[in-house]
């Protein structure tokens, strides 16, 4: 059959019937080649067109929604929608602050799940943004008739401003002439003329750098446990109160602050044992001494650190930083841990430049710092005692000699020397360069020299030296202990450290041994008196214990007869 000459209609076989296109036919149970009603509807959505307006804004249609669109919506984004949620009420919540606050802060308390607390509930906004006015002092004590509050006394220089004109144009008169003398002498401000003319030195600058405070705040954001090594020789001196201050911020509070008091070989053991004890009573604190062949505490330090380990179980390791002051041997201790060189050391500040990450166990890692001085209002001269400052960049080193002579007893700087007779510093300094050699042309001896291994023998240990803690008398709230309240174990044995320096007989004895020694004596004095005059006192205390007797046997006699008669 010729199809020439016809239009084509259409691929063969496909029906443009309208039952194809309609929902609500109906068809047999055998028939399941017909399209669904929901394949139907989306292909005349395809065919279907919106209508219009002359602006073309869709105004309506076959599958156009009537109902204005109020703008796109979003859903909230809240936790509770992708989780469960707990509740707590007002009660319960109260309970967890007040629980919490006095926990927060406290030294000896290990938060071990701090991710699974909500931490934020810890500040009530509404209490902090009041002002607590009347927690202070009443409203009725400062204002009213019965007002107990007194008014100020400012003085003449205030009564009105007239005289306040006045007062202020002389103090800003004063302020400038002594800003002009202070400026041709190098001083600033009202700082303390610690030189000869007043004239500071940029060598006591050292340590206070921005450079070496942002590496000391690296060591701390990176630090779980923060180490501050104190000297044993003045620990209250090489202390600083801003690091710990900073590690009580909601931001750091999580991490643990301990003490370590190094050079311990260098004062009495009685001196170190009871600086231990008393420095225990803020946070856990260990003696130690730095040394790769015959080291002490350095068993009880690991064994800390790895109870620390313990804690954070969460944590596949923990990091310990050691900080403190330049030359109290931080980098001396992380050898002496490693029993290796792995940090240089040296017996001058300043050594640490950067940073360190060393490995000691396979979840515990040290972060050596760099020395840094925090603004505690020292003097050049108590600088210089500390060790701090290099001695070999001092233009003046005499002038810091007459410190150590006040601070060192005169019989350990005659016997280290063997220079006796003299009356001054300059005396002293004179008969030992004559003694030494240290002399210039003409005889004349050479002060800066011999100023200078003078400084360097003390700060090197070689002069005995040491604070002496402070005797207070114990109460039960200065008696608490690291090991009691936070559930670590620290065990030292104070016998067992070897002391170097070499001190008098009056230095080695401890005072508390002594007292009490002298307290048991005149107890045992005063007792022997009492025993002949208290015979009376003694004998109405035997009758009493006697009755006591006899109401106990009768008191059982009448229980066995009650017993019996059962």
């Amino acid at each position: 059959m010729s199809t020439a000459g016809k239009p084509y209609r259409g691929k063969q076989g496909i029906s443009t019937r309208d039952k194809i296109v309609n929902q609500y036919r109906v068809s047999s149970s055998k028939d399941t080649n017909r399209r669904s009603n929901a394949t139907i509807k989306r292909l005349a959505m395809y065919k279907s067109k919106a209508i219009r307006n002359r602006d073309g804004k869709v105004i309506g249609g076959d599958f156009i929604s009537k109902t204005p669109d109020a703008g796109v919506k979003r859903i909230q984004p809240d936790r509770r929608w992708f989780g469960n949620t707990r509740l707590i009420g007002t009660r319960a919540l109260e309970d967890f602050r007040e629980e919490m606050n006095a926990k927060v802060h406290d030294p000896y308390t290990v938060l071990l799940n701090a991710k699974k607390l909500p931490m934020g509930l810890l500040s009530d906004p509404y209490e902090r943004s009041k002002k607590n006015l009347l927690t202070t002092e009443k409203f009725s004590d400062v204002f009213g008739k019965k007002a107990t509050r007194k008014r100020p006394r400012l003085g003449a220089a205030y009564e009105d401003i007239r005289a306040l004109s006045k007062h202020t144009q002389v103090k800003h008169a004063k302020y400038e002439d002594k800003a002009k003398v202070d400026f041709v002498k190098g001083t600033v401000g009202d700082e303390e003329d610690d030189g000869a003319n007043g004239y500071v030195e940029k060598i006591f600058e050292k340590g206070t750098s921005k450079r070496l405070w942002k590496e000391l705040y690296k060591v701390l954001d990176a630090s779980d446990v923060v180490v501050q090594v104190l000297d044993a020789r003045d620990p209250n001196g090489t202390r600083s109160k801003k690091l710990e201050r900073e590690l009580k911020t909601k931001e750091k509070r999580h991490k643990h602050l301990i003490f370590v008091l190094n050079k311990c070989d260098l004062v009495p053991t009685w001196c170190t044992r009871r600086w231990v004890r008393l420095l225990s009573r803020e946070y856990p604190t260990l003696a130690f001494h730095a040394s790769i062949t015959n080291p002490f505490g350095k068993g009880a330090l690991i064994k800390l650190l790895r109870q620390f380990a313990t804690l954070h179980q969460d944590k596949q390791q923990i990091s310990v930083g050691f900080v403190g002051y330049p030359n109290v041997g931080k980098s001396s201790i992380v050898n002496t841990l490693r029993k290796k060189k792995v940090c240089n050391v040296a017996p001058i500040p300043g050594e640490t430049k950067v940073w360190q990450y060393i490995t000691l166990f396979r979840r515990v890692f040290l972060i050596d710092c760099p020395g840094v001085v925090p603004p505690s209002g020292d003097s050049h001269l108590q600088s210089v005692l500390k060790g701090v400052v290099q001695v070999e960049k001092l233009e003046d080193p005499a002038q810091y000699v007459c410190g150590v002579l006040e601070t060192v007893k005169k019989e350990y700087v005659e016997r280290h020397y063997g220079v006796a007779g003299w009356n001054d510093a300059a005396h002293f300094l004179k008969l030992l360069a004559q003694k030494t050699g240290k002399l210039r042309k003409g005889g004349e001896p050479d002060y800066n020299n011999i100023s200078r291994k003078v400084l360097q023998d003390f700060q090197r240990g070689r002069l005995p030296y040491f604070v002496p803690p402070p005797f207070e008398e114990e109460s039960k709230d200065n008696s608490k202990n690291v090991a009691a309240e936070l559930g670590l174990q620290l065990e030292q044995e104070f016998k067992h450290v070897r002391v170097k320096t070499d001190f008098s007989s009056e230095d080695k004895k401890d005072p508390d041994t002594v007292e009490n020694q002298s307290e048991r004596e005149v107890e045992k004095d005063n007792s022997a008196n009492e025993q002949g005059h208290d015979l009376e006192g003694a004998s109405v205390a035997e009758k009493r214990k006697k009755r006591k007797r006899r109401r106990a046997g009768t008191g059982k006699d009448r229980l066995l007869a009650r017993i019996l008669q059962c």
